[in-house]
């Protein structure tokens, strides 16, 4: 019988998580599922989808909607709920449950590779649903930060804000959750003071395509130790994949 799974977000040809389900569905001779990139100029579609795709058994949600989408969901796991951010629906009976496979994925990734020597804090670039994931991470790691954001309303500083005050300099771990210089806008990258950056810095791009930002080849020239969002995005897969198979 078939089985579909997929990816919805605004623009998502960007994404790996195709190329990386095929691959797990073809090495585990799973021949009836398709995993596909589903772009969605507005989240209410996805109700269309589904109905367009009844064999549909889980999907993943990317930018913008991994928080709006939460309101077409019957039910939202705990943890996602804390969260505020679902990346992962599974599909049974017609019925859509959400959960939230990020936070989990980042902090495993961030514990392997950051040190974490006592009184660190962290700068947090975007307030979106992955940032709120990184945000959850860092609150059970015991990681102080602060939150950067456009809106004021919405951060603890705008990065006009930060740009003047000494916040890079006074943390050692910064991570970018916005799609700043994601493919195919790879010239882009957060408007922060990278001068302020220096081999005491960690940071953290959750974009992997391309692997190396504007905004990671910046810190890199500033001595700073940086990381890429691929790992989380095949640990967190792995966890979406358990999800729908549960």
């Amino acid at each position: 019988m078939e089985k579909k799974f997929g990816l919805i977000g605004l623009t998502v040809s960007h994404s790996f998580s195709k190329n990386y389900f095929d691959e797990k569905f073809f090495r585990e001779g799973l021949r009836d599922y398709h995993y596909d990139l589903y772009e969605m100029k507005q989240i209410k579609d996805l109700k269309q989808l589904l109905k367009d795709n009844p064999e549909m058994c889980g999907l993943n949600v990317t930018i913008p909607y991994k928080e709006n989408v939460i309101e077409l969901l019957d039910t939202i796991d705990e943890a996602a709920k804390k969260i505020g951010a679902v990346n992962v629906i599974k599909i049974k009976g017609r019925k859509l449950y959400g959960y939230n496979t990020d936070s989990i994925a980042f902090k495993e990734t961030l514990t392997k590779w950051f040190p974490k020597p006592k009184k660190s804090s962290a700068i947090i670039l975007g307030t979106g649903g992955s940032s709120k994931a990184v945000q959850q991470a860092l609150l059970e790691l015991k990681i102080n930060f602060k939150v950067v954001s456009r809106d004021k309303k919405k951060a603890d500083y705008t990065y006009e804000e930060l740009k003047v005050s000494d916040g890079i300099s006074k943390c050692n771990l910064v991570i970018n959750t916005t799609p700043l210089g994601m493919s195919p806008n790879t010239t882009e990258f957060p408007s922060i003071s990278y001068e302020q950056l220096t081999a005491n810095h960690f940071v953290y791009d959750l974009i992997y395509n391309p692997a190396r930002t504007q905004f990671l080849q910046k810190a890199e020239m500033r001595g700073a130790t940086f990381k890429n969002g691929l790992e989380m995005l095949h640990i967190q897969a792995e966890k979406a994949w358990a999800i729908w198979n549960s």
